[in-house]
């Protein structure tokens, strides 16, 4: 495989990457007969956005449209199909899918790139165990159509034939890092920041003294947890604490935790699945949030997409999941950076200026 220095373009180099590039044209094909064959439809989310999503730490491409006349407006580049896919939810379409080229900035290494495509379906009026199931069968369908039994990443290797492990967060912390996380989590969902610390510090963990409750959990959880996540088999990790909930729902039964999951191969995260939030009071107190903290770190915010908020109160129960379709391609094919499975990596700064 090339590196990210080589131009992608010299024969010898495509000759090398081309059996991945193939590889990767059999999957995508097989995951679209198997989602048609559930009676999803395929969407195609326009990529212009009034906003690129409202998560502190996502970053997205500015631009301006110009109108008729000649005034210019602030748009960006979507960061994921969500938004537009939960519209066509309120809309009534019941199962969708999209294979969606999405930008995401100030992330480029071995797992990211500023361009890739991200794969997500909604299921409306269904649960979000059921994402869970298509999760296993995506696994195995992908392993079928690239010829491979185990998928690989580095030193990691998984079954895609396996039945995934479920794991929830508070076991998660409790088995690698020995940390109660839910005794840091109060029954209304604020957290203890002081409490998490002591734990994450006993644990051996390094923190910084401006650290937050959710900068600490995701210290944590990259550094003790998440290596030891889709080994042998895959992993869903689920009940994510609700400060780290996005936009998902509450868990009914436990007001600590949210219906999210996230499934693990090789160490790899491959995918973000939501029992969809709909209520656009609770959604727009999160991400004003979420843009306070973002102006807090990052000196910037992102505008709120009332149309989205409007959508939403109208939008069914429903759950829904983002897969990164590239990494899913490199843990078939056993590659070991994102840009080896991209048919035209975007060109590092500087390539091709004179």
């Amino acid at each position: 495989m090339s590196s990210s220095a080589t131009p992608f373009w010299r024969p010898d180099i495509h000759a090398d990457r081309r059996p991945a590039l193939l590889a990767r044209g059999r999957i995508k094909a097989a995951l679209r007969r198997w989602f048609e064959a559930g009676g999803f439809t395929e969407v195609e989310a326009a990529i212009l956005q009034l906003s690129p999503g409202n998560e502190t730490h996502l970053h997205g491409f500015a631009t301006t449209l110009i109108d008729n006349a000649a005034a210019p407006h602030p748009y960006y580049l979507h960061t994921s199909p969500e938004f537009a896919a939960k519209k066509l939810l309120a809309a009534g379409e019941r199962r969708i899918f999209d294979f969606a080229r999405v930008f995401r900035n100030r992330e480029r290494t071995a797992l990211h790139h500023p361009e890739f495509t991200m794969l997500e379906w909604y299921r409306a009026g269904e649960d979000y165990d059921v994402l869970m199931q298509d999760c296993a069968g995506l696994l195995a369908e992908a392993a079928r159509a690239s010829g491979t039994a185990a998928l690989r990443w580095r030193d990691g290797e998984a079954d895609p034939f396996a039945e995934p492990e479920r794991l929830t967060l508070h076991d998660a912390f409790a088995r690698h890092a020995g940390i109660d996380l839910l005794a840091t989590v109060s029954p209304d969902g604020t957290t203890d920041r002081a409490a998490l610390a002591a734990r994450a510090v006993a644990a051996g963990v390094r923190l910084a003294d401006d650290d937050s409750w959710s900068d600490i959990f995701s210290r944590v959880l990259s550094e003790r947890i998440e290596p030891h996540l889709g080994r042998g088999r895959a992993t869903i990790l689920c009940e994510y604490p609700i400060s780290e909930a996005a936009l998902a729902r509450p868990k009914p039964g436990d007001p600590r935790v949210a219906e999210r999951f996230e499934l693990y191969a090789c160490g790899v995260e491959l995918a973000n699945a939501f029992g969809e939030l709909t209520d656009p009071e609770e959604q727009r107190r999160r991400f004003e949030a979420d843009m306070d903290e973002k102006q807090r770190i990052y000196r910037e915010r992102y505008p709120i997409d009332e149309d989205f908020l409007e959508a939403l109160a109208r939008m069914p129960a429903a759950s829904g999941i983002a897969l990164g379709f590239d990494r899913l391609v490199m843990l078939c094919v056993g590659a070991r950076r994102i840009e080896d499975v991209l048919w035209t990596p975007v060109a590092e700064p500087g390539r091709g200026r004179a």
